[in-house]
């Protein structure tokens, strides 16, 4: 996807004057570096100190010890997955090539590379993952828990290879500040597991490849940050990693400055991409986990250097932590709101570890768990690796005395996002909120008023996920579309206007009227209510009741105004059976063995028909993960509002 220059003038018009006067002088920057690339000073007596405690890599659980060092064989074998790609070419990798469209990235001066279009470069998420040395920080793990030097071998001649063609503003992986950011995490976390194994310091301090290469990232970042309406979770990545590499690797003339200037940019973007109730203002659940990761990845380098950080950051995260706890359903999944795209802050663990345990568990450990947080029973390797360097949050001097929740959160006012909890593990999340986060609000999606229900973690109203950003217009578009998510379409339209796939040039406003998100165990009814107007002349209102003694989730849609063709839709999940028979569906799945079934009765004024795995257009279709997608049914009803009646969908649960 090369984007067009009627996009370049709609993301123009998004940008206020700072950042205009910013990008321009990036520009001019730019423009600069192409004929002036200093050498990296000389360093001399250059030691690494940031290790882990004593005793730290003992304390790693045997059970994620397992799944650690099956990933790292795997990895060693050269075999790995990623967005939906197997690979088996990690032995030996080429840096530039994606597999996915066997391509290969052109070389050149970074900023001339057109890494937005896939027919020049490829997909560029599948040449940047690698990229990210996420799976290296794997190997450098296994080498830590089993002392077997093959791991740190391979990790030594990846990096050395990667250097080595990579060179300083050469290429595609010289484009992206958040790729610059993650990389300098990995390799602060690579040289702490190595620690133990004789060639470390001759890989890092020793090497003055590794110097240079450190030393031009950090002076890229410092350079280049995200600006006004991009700085989202980017500029958190962006920060955490140079202020990591400013500690651990302080090595240089300027890590003093970088790592002061990281840590402003650390402190206020944290703030500014987080509501008070403690979600992430983007309003997509992966990215609260990216910049939860990379916050709590950030205090750990400042507290291993004993560099004093802002209480807010502490408590940004202590508020994250909370929220995440509040939101997950019985089985700990989060909901799936917003773009995702399978973005990690730190990976040290095998496939198999649940990732919101894992951070959970890592606020159990930093913040302590409150009363009412669910049980976490998995185990995973980065909680004790981190705990190990994090300062307990209640120590004397780390944080200001702070009232946490007494009860389990159930709405969260400042982000529109209510969760409405039942009996027989029902869950149902409610939106209300804004659309996304400053002025292009590039990860939100046209969802407003949407719903999205889950029974014993099954997806039975599924939020069908985010698949691609690049290459496939039709397919992004779709996936983040109105008709794409639980809620009522009018005239064929979005509530929301696109202006490309990281830009909306008109948002929906939402307002939740009533939220009574209140526990129905009891034989009692949750309820919320809420509209929006996106659709100009007409208000869409929606209200959700929740009810106890007969399971029935009850969701009423009106629409205020003059006469309009509508389109309602409940996307199933992929687990789900649907048999329709004129305006019910009977729903069927199974959950540890046990039948499990639902009726659900839609509105009597549309005319309802399945979809399932269509392409042309796109509709009926999940993503469980970036890259991913399979078949699932969509139920669509069409017809008139006429602002006369309204259209009543219940779902009822059986026993």
């Amino acid at each position: 996807m090369t984007m067009s220059a009627g996009w370049y003038l709609r993301r123009l018009s998004r940008m206020g004057p700072r950042e205009i006067g910013g990008r321009v002088g990036d520009t001019v920057r730019r423009r600069l570096w192409r004929s002036a690339r200093p050498d990296c000073p000389s360093v001399t007596g250059a030691r690494f100190t940031a290790v882990l405690p004593a005793g730290t890599v003992a304390a790693v659980p045997p059970d994620a010890a397992k799944r650690l060092i099956a990933e790292a064989d795997r990895l060693m074998a050269g075999h790995a997955e990623f967005f939906g790609v197997d690979r088996d070419d990690l032995a030996d990798p080429d840096w530039w090539y994606d597999p996915k469209t066997g391509r290969r990235a052109p070389w050149g001066y970074a900023f001339d590379v057109p890494y937005r279009s896939e027919d020049a470069v490829g997909d560029i998420k599948q040449i940047w993952e690698l990229s990210r040395h996420q799976y290296l920080t794997v190997l450098a793990a296994a080498y830590a828990v089993t002392g077997n030097e093959r791991y740190a071998e391979r990790v030594a001649e990846h990096l050395r290879s990667w250097w080595a063609a990579n060179a300083p503003l050469r290429g595609v992986h010289w484009t992206s500040g958040i790729e610059l950011g993650i990389r300098l995490l990995s390799w602060v976390w690579i040289r702490r597991l190595l620690d133990g194994w004789p060639g470390a310091a001759g890989l890092f301090e020793g090497n003055p490849v590794a110097l240079n290469q450190i030393w031009h990232h950090q002076r890229w970042l410092a350079a280049f940050p995200s600006r006004g309406s991009s700085a989202n979770n980017h500029i958190i990545a962006e920060a955490a990693g140079q202020f990591a590499a400013a500690c651990a690797f302080d090595w240089f003339p300027s890590s003093p400055r970088w790592r002061a200037d990281a840590l402003r940019s650390l402190e206020r973007h944290l703030r500014g991409n987080t509501f008070g109730s403690g979600l992430n203002r983007e309003l997509a659940t992966e990215y609260h986990g990216l910049v939860l990761e990379l916050g709590l990845a950030a205090v750990a380098e400042a507290d291993t250097a004993d560099v004093p950080v802002p209480a807010t950051i502490r408590l940004v995260l202590l508020r994250m932590t909370d929220a995440l706890a509040a939101v997950v359903d019985n089985r700990l999944r989060p909901p799936r709101q917003g773009d995702a795209d399978d973005g990690h802050g730190l990976i040290v663990d095998g496939t198999g570890t649940d990732r919101w345990a894992s951070l959970l568990a890592t606020g159990d450990a930093v913040f302590g768990r409150l009363d009412w947080w669910p049980a976490v029973t998995g185990t995973d390797v980065r909680t004790p690796l981190l705990a190990a360097l994090i300062r307990p949050y209640a120590k004397k001097g780390t944080a200001p005395a702070v009232t946490r929740p007494a009860v389990r959160p159930g709405h969260f006012a400042d982000a529109g996002l209510t969760i409405l909890r039942g009996p027989e593990k029902i869950w149902c999340r409610c939106d209300g909120g804004p659309h996304g986060f400053l002025s292009i609000a590039a990860h939100a999606h046209a969802d407003a008023l949407s719903v999205e229900v889950r029974h014993d973690g099954v997806d039975v109203l599924a939020d069908p996920g985010t698949y691609c950003y690049h290459g496939q217009p039709e397919w992004r578009q779709y996936f983040r579309s109105t008709l794409g998510h639980n809620t009522l379409q009018l005239d064929g339209v979005d509530q929301s206007a696109s202006g490309g796939p990281f830009l909306w040039t008109r948002h929906a406003h939402s307002r939740v009227l009533v939220a009574d998100p209140s526990d129905t165990s009891e034989r009692g009814t949750a309820r919320w209510v809420a509209e929006h107007d996106g659709y100009q002349g007409s208000v869409h209102r929606r209200q959700v009741e929740l009810t106890a003694a007969s399971q029935e989730l009850r969701v009423v849609d009106e629409v205020r105004g003059p006469r309009r063709a509508v389109r309602l839709a409940f996307h199933l999940g992929p687990a789900i059976a649907a048999e329709l028979v004129g305006n019910r569906a009977v729903l069927t799945w199974s959950r540890d063995g046990e039948d499990r079934s639902a009726a659900l009765d839609l509105p009597g004024q549309l005319s309802w028909r399945a979809h399932r795995g269509a392409s042309n257009p796109p509709l009926g279709w999940y993503s469980a993960g970036f890259g991913r997608k399979e078949p699932s049914t969509t139920l669509v009803g069409t017809g008139f509002a006429d602002g006369t009646e309204g259209f009543t969908t219940v779902l009822r649960f059986h026993g």
